[in-house]
């Protein structure tokens, strides 16, 4: 427990700072679509961090997705045992019995169940424990969907991002492409200008 309880004190950490640099690279990114004729070296690298991130948060996400169906199968686990613990208190005498193979954590071969006639799921129910676990269950669930709401979520507004410095640098190259066309034309009139003023002459 102690080894799990530091590897979560590890991954909050991390993405901690994870979410300090994606902060960071929004304000870069934003920077650069606010500058969109401004220097292009800021944009071009902005789309390069950006596309990054994607990746990152893509990958971020799928081990989230994967953290969140962990967590859901104690969640489904313990509501079934809450259930039959307050359904045995409900019904006097009733044999109730929670078969732990449907969960994966014994082989099919093996037959082990928890019966509420039993002392020890009887002391398992009236134990504060019980209820205090399921609940830190729920909380992990949550967090883990948040994680996912919020990832997906930053992959929306990133991606959106990321296409509007891409055609900020399409625009880039337009402008730089039309005001040299319009300095060549500029240059070819004002040659032909001279020109028929010095056959004039």
């Amino acid at each position: 427990i102690d080894i799990f309880k530091y590897v979560i004190y590890g991954v909050a950490a991390a993405f901690f700072v994870y979410g300090i640099l994606l902060m960071v690279e929004g304000f870069f990114t934003t920077g650069a679509i606010k500058d969109l004729y401004g220097d292009f070296k800021i944009t071009t690298c902005g789309r390069c961090v950006s596309a990054w991130f994607i990746m990152l948060t893509y990958i971020f996400m799928l081990a989230w997705l994967g953290v969140t169906a962990f967590t859901s199968l104690p969640v489904y686990m313990y509501f079934n045992l809450w259930t039959i613990c307050r359904n045995a208190t409900v019904v006097d005498g009733a044999n109730l019995c929670l078969d732990l193979r449907q969960y994966g954590i014994v082989t099919i071969g093996e037959e082990k169940k928890v019966c509420t006639t039993s002392e020890s799921f009887i002391k398992m129910c009236d134990s504060n424990e019980l209820n205090m676990t399921f609940h830190l269950f729920i909380v992990a669930l949550a967090g883990a969907g948040a994680a996912v709401i919020a990832m997906v979520h930053y992959l929306m507004v990133l991606s959106a991002n990321w296409a509007y410095v891409k055609d900020a640098c399409r625009m880039q190259k337009y402008e730089d492409i039309k005001s040299k066309e319009e300095q060549e034309l500029h240059d070819i009139h004002s040659t032909r200008s001279k020109e028929r003023l010095n056959a004039y002459t």
